[in-house]
C-alpha cells in the first residue's frame, strides 16, 4: 500500500520551544491537509540546532557560551515532564506519524544533561520510540550527552516500519546493522548535515539496506536566527549566509532517488513510497539475512537502559535477589 510522506525543511524558531512547538504543528496540519500520512521534522528542531558550537571557540566567550546553553536547556524539551504532549496531540488530531528530532532535557536524574534526540509519534499520539544520540559530533559533546541503544530499535507504525538514527550516526556500520536487522522499511536520518557527500551516503545506506531511505535537514539562513538571539550579529554576522541548505532527500530501496535534494529551499518536501518494496528489494541481497554470515560475524546491542544511578531501598537484599525479583538482563540496572 502506498503512502505520502512530508520533510519539513523549514527552520525552527531558534531557542524559543514554545514558537518552535507551535510551529512544527503547523507544520504537520499542513501536510496531514496535503494527504501525508508521516511528517518528519529535521535534527534538533526543537528549539533548533546550536550551530553557534561550530562558530565559538570552545574556551574563549565563556560567558557568551553559557548564556547561550543556559537558554537551550530552559528550551530544551521535557519528554518525561509531559513537553512532549502538543505535538502528540497534533499527530492524533490529523491522524499522521511524526518523526520530531529535539534537544531532551533528562529531568528525572541530573536535570541538567542535554541529549540529541528524535522520536517517533504514532498516529494515536503514542510515543513509539525515543532514540539518543549515541556519539555527538566533535563540538556537539559540549552540548549533548552520550545516549544508550535503549532506542536503537524499529518500531511497528501505519506506515511500515520505522527506525532512525541522527546525523553522523549514520557512519556507524554496526549502528546501521542493528536497525537493518530488525526489518526496517523506512530509515529516517535527521540531520544538520547536508551536500554531495551526505547524499551519497543517503544513496549508500538505500542499497545496504535495502529500505527506503529519508535525510532531513533545516534549510536556514542567518535572516531566521530572531533578533533576540545573544551576539546575533557576532555570531552570524553575513545575513544572506546559509547555516544549512537542507538537501532532504528520499532514496527507494537499493538506490535511486524519488525526491531530489530540494537545494535550499524552504518547504515541504512531499514523495509517494510503499513499504513492502523493502522486503522485496532484499530478494538479492538481505545483510542481515540471507547475505550475512553469523557463523563468522557477531554483533551484541545492549539495549538496556543505562541509568546514572541505583537506588536500593533495602540494604539487605543483594544485587542478585533484584535481578531476579525484576527480571534484569546480564548488567541492566534496577531503577
Amino acid at each position: 500500500m502506498k503512502h505520502q510522506l512530508a520533510i519539513v525543511q523549514h527552520p525552527p524558531v531558534m531557542l524559543n520551544l514554545k514558537a518552535s512547538i507551535e510551529t512544527a504543528i503547523q507544520y504537520i496540519e499542513e501536510a496531514a491537509s496535503a494527504g501525508a500520512s508521516l511528517v518528519i521534522l529535521p535534527e534538533a528542531f526543537l528549539p533548533g540546532y546550536p550551530s553557534w558550537i561550530w562558530r565559538l571557540r570552545p574556551g574563549g566567550d565563556m560567558g557568551l557560551i553559557k548564556e547561550l546553553h543556559t537558554r537551550l536547556i530552559a528550551n530544551a524539551v521535557d519528554i518525561d515532564g509531559g513537553q512532549l504532549q502538543p505535538l502528540c496531540n497534533a499527530a492524533t488530531r490529523n491522524h499522521i506519524t511524526v518523526v520530531c528530532g529535539m534537544s531532551e532535557l533528562d529531568s528525572r536524574y541530573s536535570r541538567s544533561t542535554l541529549y540529541n534526540t528524535v522520536v517517533t509519534i504514532g498516529p494515536d499520539g503514542t510515543l513509539l520510540n525515543r532514540h539518543r544520540k549515541l556519539i555527538p559530533t566533535n563540538p556537539e559533546r559540549m552540548v549533548w550527552g552520550r545516549g544508550d541503544a535503549s532506542g536503537l530499535r524499529v518500531v511497528d507504525t501505519p506506515v511500515g516500519r520505522i527506525g532512525t538514527l541522527i546525523c553522523w550516526e549514520n557512519y556507524m556500520p554496526l549502528a546501521r546493522y542493528a536497525l537493518y536487522a530488525q526489518g526496517i522499511d523506512i530509515y529516517i536520518a535527521p540531520t544538520w548535515d547536508c551536500g554531495e557527500s551526505w547524499l551519497v551516503t543517503m544513496h549508500h545506506i538505500a542499497r545496504e539496506g535495502g529500505c527506503w531511505v529519508v535525510g532531513c535537514a533545516s534549510a536556514i539562513q542567518a535572516k531566521d536566527i530572531p533578533e533576540d538571539f545573544p551576539d546575533r550579529a557576532k555570531i552570524f554576522p553575513d545575513e544572506d549566509e546559509w547555516l544549512c541548505s537542507g538537501d532532504s532527500t528520499v532514496v527507494a530501496p537499493m538506490g535511486g532517488p524519488i525526491s531530489g535534494s530540494h537545494h535550499r529551499e524552504q518547504s515541504i518536501v512531499y514523495a509517494e513510497f510503499d513499504p513492502a518494496e523493502a522486503a522485496a528489494a532484499r530478494r538479492s541481497l538481505d545483510v542481515s539475512g540471507h547475505y550475512n554470515r553469523p557463523d563468522i560475524f557477531q554483533l551484541q546491542v545492549n539495549q538496556a537502559k543505562l541509568l546514572p544511578i541505583t537506588f536500593i531501598e533495602d540494604p539487605t537484599k543483594t544485587y542478585e535477589s533484584y535481578v531476579e525479583q525484576f527480571d534484569l538482563k546480564p548488567g541492566e540496572q534496577v531503577a
